[in-house]
This record gives C-alpha cells, sequence and structure tokens, in this order.
C-alpha cells in the first residue's frame, strides 16, 4: 500500500512537471470573450497552415483591398483572395503569440495580438517606406476586432499585418 501511494505521488509529480503545449488561451475570461478570442486564434492559425476556405469562415471584414490588389481574382472567391494576402500580397500569416481581451468597445470584442515569426522570436513591423524608427516607430502590438455576426458567429474583422 505505501509503495503504491509513492508511485502515485510520483505519477502526480512527473505529470505537473510535463511540459505543456505554448497555446495562447485565456484564463479566466468569460465564455462570450474566451470564445472570441478562441475565434482569433484560430483564425491566424488557419491561415499561416494554409487553410483558407476555412479561415474565410472565421473572417468578417471587408475584402475590398484584396479585389483591389489582386483584379485577376474572382471577387467571390474568398479563400484565394486570402491565399494571395498571405502568399503574394505582404500579410504576415503568422500564428498569435499572444491575444489579450483590452475592451469591449460596442459590439467589438478588442484584442491585443503579438504574433510569432517562424523561429518563435516576436513578429516587429519596423519602419517603412524609407522612414527612420523615430518617425514610425517599430510596433509588436496589434489591435483586432472580433464581432458577433447575425447568426451568432464570432468573426474576425481584421487582416493580419501587412510589409509592403
Amino acid at each position: 500500500m505505501k509503495r503504491a501511494i509513492t508511485w502515485l505521488c510520483l505519477l502526480i509529480l512527473f505529470t505537473g512537471c510535463a511540459p505543456r503545449a505554448a497555446t495562447p488561451a485565456p484564463t479566466s475570461l468569460p465564455a462570450t470573450i474566451g470564445e472570441a478570442h478562441q475565434t482569433l486564434i484560430r483564425f491566424f492559425a488557419l491561415l499561416n497552415e494554409q487553410n483558407y476556405t476555412e479561415a474565410d469562415a472565421l473572417y468578417g471584414g471587408s475584402y475590398e483591398g484584396l479585389q483591389n490588389n489582386n483584379p485577376g481574382v474572382d471577387p467571390s472567391d474568398h479563400a484565394k483572395l486570402l491565399e494571395n494576402a498571405c502568399e503574394i500580397n505582404g500579410h504576415m500569416c503568422l500564428p498569435a503569440g499572444t491575444a489579450i481581451f483590452k475592451e469591449l468597445r460596442d459590439d467589438m470584442y478588442i484584442f491585443q495580438v503579438e504574433f510569432n515569426n517562424p523561429d518563435g522570436s516576436l513578429f516587429v513591423l519596423g519602419p517603412c517606406c524609407g522612414a527612420s524608427e523615430t518617425e514610425m516607430p517599430p510596433v509588436s502590438q496589434f489591435e483586432y476586432g472580433v464581432a458577433r455576426n447575425a447568426g451568432g458567429k464570432f468573426l474576425v474583422m481584421e487582416l493580419p499585418p501587412y510589409v509592403p
């Protein structure tokens, strides 16, 4: 009996020390904020995994800019527009490293998001178009809104960061 208790204690100890997957998950967010958070994380993961059809189902923002950048693509082919955004047009389709709930603005859940580069380092958007870091300071946190559609489904309202 004493031996069984010892083994049980060791099992609990080793289980508690086992490495855990680094998944940015809310800890104590209310259910609706948690659902919005999961949608946001999933959207960026799907884009990063090049699963554009499923990502399209989680996007509720405008496709107008993508349509303008891709005149040869059928405007109703949202998956192809997202693919081009990530693979041709300069959007950084990286996984979210952190997504912290900031506020509820009207019916929009606002999150501060940081992205991970493929090597695991923090993605930082530097100055653009000849500007200095003083004129255009580097940015590593990006604001994203998640809203519910008429059917109650959460949708991400902005595209990934753009690097010209």
